[in-house]
């Protein structure tokens, strides 16, 4: 079984060597869009918006950035079996941020693109709420969860100790 388990922390480290290549490709690429749009620019509404797309592409980067390195601290240094709330929340709660902060600022490239094309704003309306729909899931959870856990304090001990593993 200790084999089985190897060969999923060799997976996981792979994922996340894949997530965090894609990030800095994403990195790049959203740099070379807003060099780009700085000095291709037609006019000044133009160049905000090019720059705006730009943002958005770095905040898939971030995204990828912090998936890998979510994956690669929770299932290949710590080596950590998700089941107890505690882990649970934690886990969840790191990718929720970045999925909010990636799709509040994707919403903020869509309300741009709509002030040139007015059928973009449902979409950004639309994106909007869904942030909030999350916002408001993601601490619901978080309430629930934390009931869970006054019921297993030692998985919160046991979490802590683990996080040793990172410093």
């Amino acid at each position: 079984m200790k084999q089985i388990l190897r060969l999923y922390a060799i997976a996981h480290a792979v994922m996340a060597l894949l997530f965090a290549l894609t990030g800095i490709a994403l990195m790049f690429l959203a740099a070379r869009e807003g060099w780009i749009a700085l000095l291709d620019a037609e006019s000044p509404s133009h160049m905000s918006l090019s720059l705006i797309e730009a943002l958005g592409i770095l905040a898939a980067a971030v995204v990828a950035m912090q998936i890998s390195q979510t994956v690669a601290e929770e299932e290949v240094v710590r080596d950590a079996h998700i089941s107890a709330p505690t882990r649970v929340r934690r886990f969840l709660s790191r990718f929720m941020v970045v999925l909010v902060v990636a799709l509040a600022v994707e919403a903020l490239v869509t309300t741009f693109k709509a002030r040139e094309d007015a059928e973009q704003m449902l979409h950004a309306a639309a994106m909007v709420a869904a942030v909030g729909l999350l916002l408001a899931g993601w601490g619901w959870f978080i309430r629930l969860n934390r009931y869970a856990e006054e019921l297993e304090p030692e998985a919160m001990a046991e979490a802590k100790q683990e996080d040793r593993k990172l410093k």
